[in-house]
């Protein structure tokens, strides 16, 4: 079994800020993480048709509005299934780990708001059960992602565009386990999963200046996915039901 670490949403660069933590019910109020802007002719979907456009413009400085094309991936819908799309480098990274049924994406982001600066938190999960290849599927088969204007179904964005759907929610709440970016910081200084070990996640390098302290390591460069192959392992299992408990909690 693989957990794959999933950066999702806006940040400095896409979209120009980070995504916010809004008042809610909960004490600590609910992430709500903005999809990034569209490019192309790749989206049929609107800041404003997901209820989304005045928190884009705040996000966004005013640069993007409810009227702007975003790109909806990972979608998440009404019966607690999500899709999520991945091409090029960042997809032939996925099929290279072996990411397939049964694996995990959590997916984080960059957030603020609630009394909080800014972090990097966990807003999401996807439990594949199915792993849908894009380049030569059929008609039927791509009708039934179209009809939900998936973006990676509107239109190919490179030769291995491939779709991961299965079980899947956004958090309701941004609870304190959801959240990555150590108390002190810098948003890149992430509180340690105490069951993950040096060498043990993809793209980060074994050496001391990831992993400062036995507690803490450093997320590195701007990749999308941070892989991480658990195999039978209790204590890393155990933590993932949490996380999960804690996105279905409210």
């Amino acid at each position: 079994m693989r957990i794959i670490f999933s950066r999702k949403g806006f940040d400095s660069v896409a979209g120009g800020g980070a995504s916010p933590i809004v008042a809610s019910d909960s004490q600590w109020g609910r992430p709500i993480s903005l999809p990034i802007p569209a490019s192309g002719d790749l989206s049929r979907t609107t800041y404003g048709d997901l209820g989304l456009g005045e928190h884009a413009a705040s996000a966004s400085r005013g640069k993007i509005g409810a009227g702007d094309l975003c790109h909806h991936d990972p979608m998440f819908l009404g019966d607690s299934t999500a899709i999520l799309g991945q091409c090029g480098a960042a997809q032939g990274h996925l099929a290279k780990q072996g990411v397939g049924r049964g694996d995990v994406f959590v997916f984080f982001g960059l957030f603020e708001g609630g009394g909080e600066r800014q972090h990097h938190r966990i807003f999401g999960y996807l439990r594949v059960e199915e792993v849908a290849p894009l380049s030569g599927a059929t008609q039927t088969d791509l009708e039934r992602f179209l009809k939900l204007d998936h973006p990676h179904a509107i239109g190919m964005h490179s030769a291995n565009d491939t779709l991961y759907v299965g079980e899947g929610i956004t958090a309701r709440q941004a609870s304190p386990m959801l959240r990555l970016t150590a108390p002190e910081g810098p948003v890149a200084m992430w509180q340690r999963p105490p069951w993950l070990k040096r060498g043990e996640i993809s793209y980060f390098p074994d050496r001391q200046a990831n992993w400062p302290a036995p507690d803490r390591m450093y997320r590195v460069g701007n990749g999308q996915e941070f892989v991480t192959d658990i195999g039978d392992r209790e204590r890393p299992r155990e933590w993932l039901t949490q996380v999960i408990e804690a996105i279905r909690a409210f």
